[in-house]
Formats: C-alpha cells, sequence, structure tokens
C-alpha cells in the first residue's frame, strides 16, 4: 500500500493529509469538505469555524446516508428483476444468487 502525502486547503488553511487514496481524490474531496463548510458559512448567524465544520459534517453525512439508501433501493429492485428474468429462462439455465441451480414453476 502506497501511502500518499497531499496538500490541501480547506477554509483558508492548508492541511497535509497522507492517505493510500490518490493525491487527485484527496483534493477532491477536500474541496467539498470546503464546499460544504463555506456553505455553512453563508449563513451570517454562523460565525464560528467549528461549528460551521460540525453542521458541514452533518450536511455530508445525510449525503452519505441518502445515496446508501438509494443504493439500497436499486440492489433491491437489480434482486426482483433477477427474479423476474430468471422465470424465462429454461429450467437448466435457472440459478440463484448462490449459484445453485434452482428450478422454477409457472
Amino acid at each position: 500500500m502506497t501511502v500518499h502525502s497531499t496538500r490541501v486547503r480547506i477554509v483558508g488553511e492548508e492541511y497535509t493529509i497522507r492517505s493510500d487514496v490518490s493525491p487527485e481524490v484527496t483534493r477532491a474531496i477536500a474541496e467539498h469538505v470546503d464546499a460544504a463548510i463555506r456553505k455553512v458559512l453563508e449563513n451570517p448567524a454562523i460565525t464560528d469555524p467549528g461549528k460551521a465544520a460540525i453542521l458541514a459534517a452533518m450536511s455530508i453525512t445525510d449525503e452519505l446516508f441518502k445515496e446508501r439508501e438509494k443504493g439500497a433501493e436499486v440492489a433491491e429492485r437489480m434482486r426482483s428483476l433477477s427474479g423476474e428474468l430468471r422465470r424465462w429462462l429454461p429450467p437448466a439455465k435457472r440459478v440463484t444468487a448462490s449459484g445453485e441451480m434452482k428450478a422454477i414453476d409457472r
């Protein structure tokens, strides 16, 4: 595993991030965090950078949870469609998700 050191700027502060992901990915993540914090700081009532960082982290985590939920929904739809398609296959071609042969009566 290769560890990269990448310098990034987040809300005007410079950080050196050591990570096993590519510097391009590290920079993209830092840009996303920077944008999220700056968006929070657009609210004139929020001036504390620590509070802004926590609120930005909450926003980013909300994005993550929504994407996970969408991914789970897509996976469930794919399993359902797979089951429907399997019914149309000849019995010798019907295989379950675990790789076992399964005859399905129509």
